[in-house]
């Protein structure tokens, strides 16, 4: 197997890619959400149950198709699955109407579902046991270059072309990401099927479970407002088009910069301490958050620490239960990405219906609350975790 100048595999670079077309198009809808809404001649909170929905398919989908796929050859799987998102969003790109908008968008995030936890799961066959915690938050760090260049490129796009040309271009990146997949990825790659003890013994893991309701709440918590960030800067700061994709590329600049780091440190400071840091860094954020009001600058200042936090924390936590089980890790990334979405869908829900009596700007305290029912939650994960059998596996 081929690998790059920094010892990893060359297939990881084409995950990494394909994590970030993923993430791209997941963050065109909120990137794009006042366009959408004024050209489809619908609210803010309707146009949110884009996020809404296509969140809670990802979720229940992501647990349901590892089992579906666990057979599959993840080179072709992987491949297809960045094709079908191409086809789908490009289809969404053309959907007269809201009510044809949302079926497709529904339809074209089962992508999501199937690569970015097979992507991690897959992971462990290609590198060395000591190199897992490095490959896996490597391959993660796409999310972290979506939100430096896809989000703020869709909210650019959306603010100047239209949303349309947005999902277009996730499209066209889709199909040139999934001819590199197929390029890179070795054949024979087939993680160990997921059997009913697999699921028992993951699901019958305290430490596992715990740490994955973390991945809930942090999702949940950051959701109620990250999926509304358009219209609250509109709001707050007068922000859009140009302004608002500055603004997205200054908020994903730091985000890739506390992946980075945490690809770097998280071997060295454990997974679990990580996690509790990165959560710590969104509450600082949500805890400034009303100085952003006073102007621009202030805003993006208070954005930073969320920023550093945002994409690190969901790195370091599948690293997290990697580690605490890496024969369960197909299962447990399964379930953790489940946890992700589900709390995004949660989050987005709970924004739209605050938006729409008129508490948009409120969305920071709820967030702040959840972040430290989070912070707790990791600290008793990691307490449970200490000295049991199944730590040792790692």
């Amino acid at each position: 197997m081929s690998t790059s100048r920094q010892g990893l595999p060359r297939a990881l670079w084409a995950l990494m890619v394909g994590n970030f077309v993923i993430g791209t198009g997941v963050m065109v809808v909120p990137g794009t959400l006042t366009d959408i809404s004024s050209s489809l001649n619908v609210s803010i909170p309707q146009a949110g149950q884009l996020i809404t929905a296509a969140a809670i398919l990802m979720g229940l989908g992501a647990p349901a198709f590892a089992s579906l796929v666990a057979g599959w050859d993840r080179r072709r799987l992987l491949t297809l699955s960045l094709l079908w998102y191409g086809l789908l969003t490009a289809a969404c790109a053309l959907a007269p109407s809201y009510a044809g908008l949302l079926p497709l968008r529904v339809l074209a995030v089962i992508s999501p579902a199937v690569f970015t936890p097979q992507a991690a799961a897959c992971v462990g066959l290609l590198v060395r046991p000591d190199q897992r915690g490095r490959a896996i938050t490597f391959v993660f760090l796409g999310w972290s270059v979506a939100s430096v260049m896809g989000m703020p490129l869709s909210a650019w796009i959306g603010g100047t072309l239209g949303w349309r040309w947005a999902f277009g271009l996730v499209a066209l990146m889709s199909v040139a990401s999934a001819a590199w997949v197929w390029r890179e990825m070795p054949n024979g790659i087939r993680p160990a099927a997921l059997s009913r003890q697999a699921w028992q013994a993951t699901l019958g893991s305290a430490p596992l479970m715990l740490a994955v309701g973390v991945t809930l709440l942090s999702a949940f918590g950051q959701f109620t407002l990250f999926s509304y960030f358009a219209p609250y800067f509109l709001q707050t700061l007068g922000l859009g088009g140009g302004a608002l994709s500055l603004m997205f590329l200054w908020f994903g600049a730091f985000g890739l910069a506390g992946n980075v780091g945490m690809s770097r440190w998280i071997d060295h400071v454990g997974a679990a301490r990580a996690v509790f840091m990165s959560l710590g860094l969104i509450v600082l954020s949500l805890l400034l958050w009303p100085l952003g009001q006073g102007g621009v600058w202030q805003q993006a200042l208070v954005l930073v620490p969320w920023a550093l936090g945002c994409f690190a924390v969901n790195s370091a936590q599948q690293a997290r239960l990697v580690h605490i089980s890496p024969a369960l890790a197909p299962a447990t990334v399964a379930l953790n990405t489940s946890a992700m979405y589900a709390g995004q869908a949660m989050g987005a829900a709970l924004g739209g219906l605050m938006i729409a009596q008129g508490r948009m700007l409120k969305l920071n305290q709820v967030g702040l609350v959840v972040l430290v029912f989070a912070m707790a939650l990791s600290v008793l994960a990691a307490r449970t975790n200490t000295g049991l059998p199944i730590q040792k596996r790692s």
